[in-house]
């Protein structure tokens, strides 16, 4: 979900996300994933055939909600954000998409905004949004409650995190992107817990979606893998992950950690991620999906 909160855990770090900052990453990194995204809306597509009314819940810059807007041309699809500077991008590149005609934006903070939609959604997408709501079980009933009966919701969360580089890149210590994973699941765990009214679950989400009423739970991972020697794009989308990294995150590295995290970022440095032979992506995203009884 795209939206400007701030927390404060008990050492005063802040869990501070600038949506409207980070829209140019976000844009890259889905499109990037396009790919993958285009074999997930596949799959779901076999089992939603022609759905009236599509609802992207935390869509961002709208990436993927013109992919379902192109995917499924009978239906209408609303972009629903926090963040009005994102929804701008989404509908903006609806326009260039040529399906501006069946597009919408509402923007608002998940779940209670959904109740601004003026008629149930026969599909709700939920990519990595869920997890931005302090109690997710009450999230969940809150996305099943605004489907059509019959209407199916599918939410990403889950998967693997990206592998940028191999595990000795020759420099520094070998298993850089391994101990960046423990700093960031570190970060990701006080996130949730300074969230309004956080609430621990555990995270079996067929379970969670069958507590929410809804039936018929499916789950499927889809791989992007984008392979060595790597485009322009590529490695444009890769330095500005690793300057998020190095400005979000890199106090929870060591000192050589650190180093080696600038050498990658370093245009003149030949071992950088902007002219190393070895720069790739790869990344596994899990959609779990369930349907509302009729």
């Amino acid at each position: 979900m795209a939206h400007h909160h701030r927390h404060h855990n008990h050492d005063g770090d802040t869990t501070d996300i600038d949506w409207a900052e980070m829209a140019p990453l976000l844009e890259a990194q889905a499109e990037l994933g396009l790919p993958m995204y285009e074999q997930a809306l596949a799959w779901l597509a076999k089992e939603v055939t022609e759905p009236g009314l599509i609802v992207d819940a935390g869509s961002g810059p709208g990436v993927v909600s013109c992919l379902f807007a192109e995917t499924f041309p009978g239906a209408r699809v609303v972009a629903v954000d926090g963040s009005e500077p994102l929804l701008e991008r989404a509908s903006a590149r609806a326009t260039r998409r040529g399906v501006a005609d069946r597009f919408g934006t509402l923007a608002g903070e998940l779940p209670g905004v959904l109740d601004e939609l003026e008629y149930p959604a026969d599909l709700l997408w939920a990519s990595r949004s869920l997890h931005h709501l302090g109690d997710q079980r009450a999230g969940l009933a809150a996305f099943g409650e605004r489907l059509a009966p019959g209407g199916t919701l599918a939410l990403l969360e889950g998967g693997l995190p990206h592998r940028f580089l191999p595990r000795d890149i020759g420099i520094g210590r070998p298993g850089l992107e391994a101990r960046i994973d423990v700093v960031q699941e570190e970060w990701f765990a006080r996130m949730r817990a300074d969230l309004p009214d956080s609430v621990a679950v555990t995270e079996n989400w067929p379970a969670l979606l069958t507590a929410a009423g809804l039936k018929y739970t499916r789950t499927r991972s889809f791989l992007l893998d984008l392979p060595a020697p790597a485009s322009d794009r590529v490695r444009a989308y890769v330095a500005a992950s690793y300057t998020r990294l190095r400005d979000t995150f890199a106090e929870g590295l060591d000192a050589e950690d650190r180093a080696t995290v600038d050498r990658l970022l370093d245009p003149d440095d030949p071992a950088s991620v902007h002219r190393r032979p070895d720069v790739f992506v790869l990344s596994a995203y899990t959609v779990h999906t369930a349907v509302r009884p009729v």
